[in-house]
This record gives C-alpha cells, structure tokens and sequence, in this order.
C-alpha cells in the first residue's frame, strides 16, 4: 500500500502520537544529562511543551495540515520550556510555515516544511552548537529533501527519515566532545528522534515502541512506577500537605549495607513518617521510591545510606496544581499601573521573599528542576501591571523561553540574560523604579556581570567530565556552572570551592543562600572558615529554600 498524501486528521494523529511517545520516554531522555547534577530536565521541559502542543491540536479544527499545523505551533509556543522546549517550538513553528496554504502533504512538502522549521530554529539560538538537536533536525531534514526525490511513498519516506535521524544522534557524540566524554548521546536529539517515532509508528498503524532504540543509550530501568495523579478538579493547592513529588532509584553498596542492612518493610515503614503516596519496590541490586513528600532531602538521605543514587526527581506539586486549575479566584483588586516592573524566576520560598524584598514585582516559581513556560512569563509580565517590564531568568534553562514571551508581550519588555540567583540579586539592587527601560537595564547587566556564583550539589551517577573523575554519590562545587570539585565530604567541597571563587585583593563579599537540605552547622562552619582565611570578607547569610543546591555563594 502507497500513501501518497497526509492529510489534517492524519497530521493531528501522528503529531498525538509523538507527544505520547515522547511522554513515555521523558523520564530516560532526563537521564542522558551530561552532568550528574540532579536537574536533568531536557525530558520533561520537552514533553511538557509537547503536551502544550498536542492539547491544541485536540481543540483545532483538524481539517487541513495547515490548521494542524497552526494549532500545533500556537501550543507549542506557550507551553515551550527550557532550551530544549523553546527549539522544539521554533522547529515546529518553522514546519507551520512550510505547510501554510496546503490542504495535504506529499514527501516534498513534508520535507520542506521539515527544513524551514530547520530554518526558523537556526535563527533563533544566538550561538547554534552543533551536536545537538539542532543537528539532529538539520541532518534529518537534509536527508529528508533527498528522499523525497526518491519516493513518493509517505511511509516509505517516513520510514527512512526516522532512520536518518537515528544515524545522526548516534553521531551528535563526535560533534561535541563532553558528549563523548561522559558517554552519551544529545538528550534534545534523542527527544526529536522519539517524537519521530511516534509519528511513523502512527502512520503504519503500528503500537508505539516501549522505549527508544537501545544502540543509543542503555537505561535499564527496575519499575515504572505508576506516577501520581494530581486530584485537580476536588482540592485546593492550599490542601496539598506534601508538596513535593519524590522519586529516587538507589543502588545497593556491599559496604554500606553491612552498616544499614536493608530491610523492604522496614524502610518502607521508616519513609512513610515523611508522606504519603508511596511506593517502594526492590530487587538484590537496587530500590525504587517514589514518596510526595514535603522535605525531600530527608527522604535522599534515608535511601543514601543503603548506595549510590542511579537518579533523582523532585517536582513541585502545588505549583504544577496551581497551573493546571489555575489560581484560587480572589476579589478583584485594583491596582495601578507602575512605570517599571520586575519578573523574576527563584525556586524556595526563601528566594522568592529575598527578590520581592529587593524589588521584584512578580516572582516565578521555577529553576533547574521546574522551568517555567513562555506562557508562564506571559501571564506574570501581565500580572506586573506596568509600562514596561525586565525579566531576571535567574538560569540559563530558562533564558530563551524569557526571549520568546517578551517578543510575544512587545517592545517593552527586555531580558536580561542572568543566568544564576547571584546574578539575578545583583542586578535587583541597581533597580530604579522612576527610571527608564533602557537605563536599568544596562545598569542591570553591568552589575549581574560582576558577580561570581559558586553552588554545592551532589552526583546522581558515576562519570567523567573535564579530566575529573566524579563519583555517584559525592558532593559537587560549581564555579559559575562548571564543576570545579567533587569530594565524599561536603565541607571539603565548600572550602575549594570558596578559594576556587574568593580573589583576596579584589572580593569584599560573601553572600551564603541556604538550600532546603542545609544545616545550621556545615553554616557555622563555612563563616568560620571564611573569617579564619579571608579576613577582610564581608559574610551575609540568607535562608533561600532552593532545592538541589544545598548552599549557593555570591562573591563580589
């Protein structure tokens, strides 16, 4: 049987299809991130912004590929999240374009619109880096326009376009050299190659393949655990009394058994005194938990005794409720428009209240583990209810879906690329609320410049990166996003950490934020030694809640 058209139906099934692919493999594409920190997130920005996308196409008229097509990109768009997010978006607004005016799709047109979404996503990202998605679009649509030339087939092109795809990620380690360091291939190439998947599984009328091909990147897993399903439509976010969704995989440790014997009911018994919702499976080799709990580092600390974390997730649940049912209606209240506004991303409740004291006029909750949208942005430049507005990203994940909501909101919003807290304070505190756009934002940015950032965090698995060998497991110093230490021993990262980032002659102050998981001695103890060795530095501490990152240091 030859398929000589796509038609809008069939459009909408397969890009369904791919989104649910894609949904299925998000948890293994989050665990292909290059560095062992615990926020590898490229699965879940990408299936989140999918979803965003899929959930259009179900309301649109799916009449013609150019309606699929529209609807698709609109989704897209708002629900993009993280790099990884806003590409897949531009790649697909640029596929929008190719299909605009056409009832159908033929093999040419299909590859086409295929290379201008190429096209459109090229133009978006300021510095293209190849071996990455990108490169996997690219090379896939080049192959794409050559086997058009060949066959009239869809299926039969589609078929070979899934496999150009797959050639290509398999080389995306070549390309960029950290990726062959640590062993794996892109996570945004192996999130394309998924959705493609799903769309010639769709259009052969084939089940979805369980996971993706095992020659790129081996992930075994112990269980699938069934996640939980937020009550949405019966509670209010206020009534969520563990607000964190908690997973973690440990692998067993001969010596670290012989002090903490496992035992399943023991601590199953043990971890329900932390939440609820949980479920706990093992085998001879590993346990898997899954626990919504309200202090997750309590509950990594328990399973660390038994091994090394294989992988960790932590989502925060109110905030994912509160997306999805929207806010609690509260009475309108009437509120002035200002001439300058603030928006600002922090994860923890201590950062939020820090940027908002120093200025911010709406506060996102988000960071490494939990990337907000475009449309998030949006509806918080809306919420800051001013002239003009400056979006703080706070971190580099989050810089392009900023980009791409401020283009949406107009030419009075400006991004100013900060790409950690430390640099996002620093900027704050130049903020000028009289003064123009223009003014604050280059004071904005001199002063992020300034500063250096230092985060401690742990190793979710054993790898090699810039000539250090890292350990599952032990603690991490970054130096302004490169990891600059690891040791076993906490307070020894810190320490290099701090002499990594301290210059004597030059430096005057060192800002401690703690994280969730912190303690009041490891605090004691980094002042100090920082006033046994620096004695000229200023210390403040400031209690931030961040997960992930057990303490962040700003040195300026």
């Amino acid at each position: 049987m030859t398929l000589k058209n796509i038609d809008g139906a069939t459009l909408a099934n397969m890009i369904l299809a791919g989104a649910h692919h894609l949904s299925n493999n998000a948890d293994r594409i989050d665990a292909l991130n290059v560095f062992p920190v615990p926020d590898g997130d490229t699965g879940t920005n990408m299936n989140l912004t999918i979803t965003s996308g899929a959930n259009e196409v179900k309301q649109s008229d799916n009449t013609t590929v150019e309606q699929v097509g529209n609807a698709f990109a609109k989704g897209l768009l708002m629900g993009a999240r993280g790099n990884s997010g806003v590409i897949l978006s531009q790649l697909f607004r640029g596929f929008s374009k190719g299909v605009a005016g056409k009832k159908t799709l033929t093999t040419k047109e299909f590859a086409h619109a295929l290379d201008s979404g190429v096209a459109t996503a090229y133009k978006a990202v300021m510095k293209p880096v190849e071996g990455t998605i990108l490169t996997v679009a690219k090379d896939t649509a080049n192959r794409a326009l050559e086997i058009a030339e060949e066959t009239n087939d869809l299926i039969e092109f589609l078929d070979k376009v899934v496999e150009a795809s797959k050639i290509s990620l398999k080389r995306t380690p070549e390309l960029l050299p950290v990726l062959k360091e640590v062993g794996v291939v892109d996570s945004g190439g192996q999130g394309l190659v998924v959705i493609y998947e799903g769309f010639l599984a769709n259009l052969k009328g084939e089940e979805l393949p369980e996971d993706f091909a095992s020659d790129t990147m081996e992930l075994d897993d112990l269980v699938n655990a069934e996640h939980h399903k937020l009550a949405q439509d019966f509670m209010n976010t206020d009534d969520i009394q563990y607000g964190y969704c908690t997973e973690f995989m440990v692998r067993f440790e001969e010596d670290k058994l012989k002090e903490n014997p496992y035992d399943e009911a023991a601590f199953r018994e043990e971890l329900s005194a932390h939440g609820d919702s949980l479920l706990v499976v093992s085998d001879d080799e590993i346990v898997k938990v899954h626990i919504h709990a309200e202090y997750p580092g309590d509950v990594f600390n328990l399973g660390q005794r038994f091994g090394s974390f294989i992988n960790l997730k932590v989502e925060n649940m109110r905030e994912q409720h509160s997306n999805i049912v929207g806010k609690p209606e509260k009475e309108p209240v009437a509120k002035e428009k200002t001439k300058l506004g603030v928006v600002a991303v922090a994860m923890g409740e201590g950062l939020s209240n820090i940027f908002t004291s120093l200025g911010a006029s709406v506060v996102i909750q988000g960071g490494q583990t939990m990337n907000p949208s475009t449309q998030d942005i949006t509806e918080a430049i809306k919420e800051a209810n001013a002239e003009s507005v400056i979006i703080l990203p706070n971190n580099k994940n989050i810089i392009m879906a900023a980009e791409q909501a401020a283009e949406l909101a107009g030419e009075n919003v400006a991004v100013v690329p900060t790409k950690t807290i430390p640099q996002g304070m620093s900027a704050l505190l130049q903020y000028n609320p009289e003064g123009n756009l223009e003014d604050n934002v280059e004071a904005f940015k001199e002063a992020s410049s300034s500063v250096k950032t230092g985060q401690v965090t742990y190793a979710v698995r054993d790898t090699r990166i810039d000539g250090m060998t890292i350990k599952n497991g032990n603690y991490m110093g970054l130096s302004d996003g490169k990891i600059s230490i690891t040791d076993e021993d906490q307070f020894t990262v810190v320490k290099g950490l701090l002499d990594n980032l301290i210059d004597d002659e030059e430096d005057e102050i060192v800002t401690i934020i703690r994280g969730e998981d912190s303690t009041d001695e490891l605090q004691e103890e980094i002042i100090s030694y920082l006033e046994e060795n620096y004695e000229d530095i200023e210390v403040e501490v400031h209690q931030g809640d961040q997960p992930v990152y057990s303490f962040i240091f700003s040195v300026e």
